[in-house]
């Protein structure tokens, strides 16, 4: 409906899978996946729960009676207890054990725990799915010599691979501190108001085993290895924390990537990608801006700025249990999860679709060069005599001419022509142009990338590196 404000996130951005993940009909399937393992379990335990309640409910799983449960949700102001109740309409025999002896935060926390951890995988596919495809663009042009920049002022040259490289080394620390959160993700498991299970205590008549038992089943159940020994009624934010802070990582790398590319564009020696009908700009046709890159530096800073958000939730929380981290987390956490993944489609897109212009780059290389080489042009007249002090004054003399000339006049940069024409030198201009050789002031750019692509190759190994990807919206 266009009457009414959509975030964009979802309208315009985010991929179908995350999306589909971070749906009501996701997460209200979810808590009824959590109320049979709860039902199943219990009765596992010993407690008078039948197989037939607990198939009654199952069958009514997935088929979820949202009308029954908002009206519902209007009466109490309450969603779990609405959904409980709608669901004890379609289970009339299990109602009276559905959601026995937990309180909201079993359906409403353990969820947001699953829910986060299928998004991290999915987003962990989309950054290998990223860094496989700048490893194939580091190989291709690991010994095409570019400038290097320092302050955005020519500097010593490097290879357009190497720069390369370095975007992958930050995806691949976000990677890595992506498979260090995964595995510490714990369950929530069944605490009780205050977390001290005194419900279950009183379900099962002390047995502390049993209750332990009950999280460490149903936790199984869902994938995960344990939950964890101690909480309030809710699980520590600064699980949340955590979490947004690797995404707000990714969301670093992305952001100067995009910002080298559009630096680059501004160079017209790398460009994004760009299709025959797109438009650049209303007004100037002959415009190609770098869109894309400009949305992935757009919402990366959305995400490093929401990541905050449960920094501050976490720090704020009262004793064993406040809510005002709910409404806040309903929209932090879904919609950094969905930014992200909306850039890394874009940094895909482009990442597979770069063009590189050597001739471009050549032409920028030769106008600094003269520069860069006079290190080499001293050294190679001393070695015909001359005085290393004396020289190394004229050539800077020479030096700020040439580039006065080039600044103030806008002539080409006529360096070598000095040196040639100054006899302290004893070089001709044939002698210097020798010295002009671009990979012979890359150092070991090359062999650099080429060590680091290895690390990065048998990484990769063994990943899933097949089409991931849904087709790219609005890239």
């Amino acid at each position: 409906m266009r009457d009414r404000y959509e975030s964009p996130l979802s309208a315009r951005y985010a991929g179908p899978e995350m999306k589909a993940l971070f749906s009501e009909d996701q997460k209200f399937r979810t808590w009824r996946k959590l109320w049979i393992a709860l039902a199943q379990a219990e009765k596992e335990l010993g407690l008078p729960i039948s197989q037939d309640q607990i198939q009654e409910m199952i069958g009514h799983q997935d088929g979820i009676n949202y009308a029954e449960a908002e009206e519902q949700e209007k009466k109490t102001r309450h969603d779990v207890m609405a959904h409980i109740y709608a669901y004890g309409l379609q289970c009339p025999a299990a109602a009276p054990i559905i959601h026995l002896g937990a309180t909201s935060c079993y359906v409403g926390d353990n969820t947001d725990i699953i829910l986060m951890r299928q998004a991290l995988r999915l987003l962990r596919r989309k950054i290998i799915a990223v860094i496989d495809k700048l490893t194939k663009f580091a190989e291709n042009h690991k010994g095409l010599p570019c400038l290097g920049f320092t302050h955005f002022q020519p500097a010593q040259l490097t290879t357009v691979g190497k720069r390369a490289a370095l975007w992958i080394q930050d995806l691949m620390t976000d990677w890595e501190d992506l498979d260090y959160i995964l595995p510490a993700i714990k369950f929530l498991g069944c605490k009780g108001t205050t977390g001290t299970q005194a419900s279950f205590k009183e379900l099962f008549d002390g047995d502390f085993t049993k209750v332990l038992a009950l999280d460490e089943i149903i936790a199984a159940q869902f994938g995960f290895d344990g939950a964890v020994a101690v909480s309030g009624q809710t699980y520590s934010r600064k699980l949340d924390s955590r979490v947004l802070q690797v995404l707000s990582s990714v969301a670093q790398s992305a952001a100067k990537f995009s910002g080298d590319i559009r630096l680059w564009q501004h160079l017209k020696e790398v460009e994004e990608p760009f299709e025959n009908d797109q438009v650049g700009s209303s007004a100037m046709a002959y415009k190609r801006n770098p869109m894309r890159c400009e949305r992935i530096a757009g919402l990366c800073r959305y995400v490093v700025a929401d990541a905050q958000n449960p920094a501050m939730t976490a720090s704020a929380q009262w004793f064993e249990r406040t809510l005002d981290d709910s409404s806040n987390k309903r929209i932090s956490v879904p919609e950094a999860f969905l930014a992200i993944d909306a850039i890394l489609h874009l940094y895909l897109n482009v990442a597979a679709g770069l063009t590189v212009y050597p001739k471009i780059i050549h032409r920028h290389i030769q106008e600094e060069l003269p520069f860069m080489a006079t290190e080499n042009i001293l050294m190679a007249a001393v070695k015909q005599g001359g005085d290393r002090q004396k020289l190394h004054e004229k050539i800077r003399r020479h030096a700020m001419a040439a580039a006065r000339r080039v600044k103030s006049e806008g002539e080409k940069n006529d360096l070598l022509e000095r040196i040639a024409g100054d006899p302290a030198f004893q070089l001709s201009l044939s002698d210097l142009e020798a010295t002009l050789t671009a990979e012979r002031y890359t150092g070991f750019a090359e062999e650099q990338t080429e060590r680091y692509l290895q690390t990065v190759r048998e990484k990769l190994q063994g990943e899933e590196l097949g089409q991931i990807f849904e087709p790219a919206l609005n890239v």
